[in-house]
């Protein structure tokens, strides 16, 4: 068995996963890419509001999918592509995660994937202070000039994974994952009519309701003032393990389009231990006020994150994230709880 697998990467039209508006897939055979696939999408009905920070991050908007397949029209096409490989993707929780929501709320069912993460590989296999697809990009050597396109995102997650197997001396991904110690994840296949629904759906369902059909309920308004940081709730000890933000220490700076208590509540959830400053214990950095990876070399900084620079140079492993990427491991804007 040689380095088989599909690159896979979603862009979706608002803060619920479940909204795809485009995706991206690279298959790879023998560690070289064979061939390519992309789409644009009408979300699934009744979750197809176009937010305008997705639109300002990756360009699609409603007019450019008009009259387009949905989703669920579409995934026969998308599943045929993916067949029987191991799917890759960067920050896979997300894209995953856009493949079971975006079926469940079409009333369709799903297969189930063996999976890659290359977030996850990144963190494990280089020393970056951003494990962002343009920073593990550049370190793969993979050309990524239009991020945010859903072909090239796909192209570049492949070249990452590519070039870890290739550092590792793995031949295959079950060598890959041999060599590191790590159990590949795996998604079941589920099928909504039958089994219960994910807890993202299930919020967004409920704010569609709230938005008379919308899904504008999803979308928060930005926060003005200094931001309160809240109380700093312990992490889920039942959370999911292969999730990225599982055992990480995580604080936030800068602005958020959500409040910081919210955004720990999210991330205690989901295994990681939320604080309010960076120390000595601090692993991951969320960074609000429209911060994108290339602040990283600018300069457009918060304190906060001048500090993480500075414990890197020294050797202490913190990742970086904007809001943008954090909102991808949490799976979007939680729903408001009213209309």
């Amino acid at each position: 068995m040689g380095l088989d697998f599909t690159a896979i990467d979603f862009e979706t039209a608002n803060g619920f996963r479940g909204s795809p508006c485009a995706v991206g897939l690279t298959k790879v055979r023998g560690g070289q890419v064979v061939e390519e696939a992309s789409w644009l999408m009408r979300p699934p009905r009744n979750h197809d509001h176009f937010d305008h920070h997705n639109v300002r991050i990756h360009g699609i908007r409603a007019l450019d999918v008009a009259g387009l397949p949905r989703f669920g029209e579409l995934f026969p096409e998308i599943g045929a592509f993916i067949g029987d490989d191991i799917l890759a993707a960067h920050n896979a929780a997300f894209d995953l995660g856009v493949i079971r929501s975006g079926l469940e709320v079409s009333g369709l069912p799903g297969p189930a994937y063996d999976y890659v993460c290359t977030v996850m590989l990144s963190r494990r296999c280089y020393s970056l202070v951003s494990n962002s697809l343009p920073f593990a990009a550049e370190e793969a050597g993979v050309p990524l000039v239009n991020h945010h396109d859903a072909a090239e995102d796909a192209r570049a997650c492949a070249g990452i994974l590519i070039d870890i197997a290739s550092r590792n001396g793995a031949n295959s991904i079950a060598e890959l994952y041999l060599s590191l110690g790590l159990s590949l994840p795996h998604q079941q296949a589920f099928d909504p009519a039958t089994d219960p629904l994910s807890k993202s759906s299930l919020t967004a369902i409920a704010g569609a309701g709230l938005s008379g059909g919308s899904g504008g309920a999803l979308v928060q308004g930005f926060r003005s003032g200094w931001p309160e940081e809240g109380a700093n709730p312990l992490p889920n000890a039942d959370a999911e393990q292969d999730h990225p933000l599982y055992g990480q220490t995580v604080v936030f700076t800068g602005q958020l389009a959500m409040g910081r208590p919210q955004a720990k509540v999210l991330s205690a959830e989901l295994g990681a231990r939320p604080e309010s400053r960076v120390t000595a214990r601090t692993t991951v950095l969320v960074v609000g006020d429209g911060f994108v990876a290339s602040d990283l070399r600018s300069g457009r900084l918060t304190g906060k994150a001048r500090r993480v620079l500075e414990l890197h140079d020294r050797g202490q492993l913190i990742e970086v994230l904007s809001e943008g990427e954090f909102l991808q491991m949490v799976g979007g804007y939680p729903a408001v709880a009213s209309a």
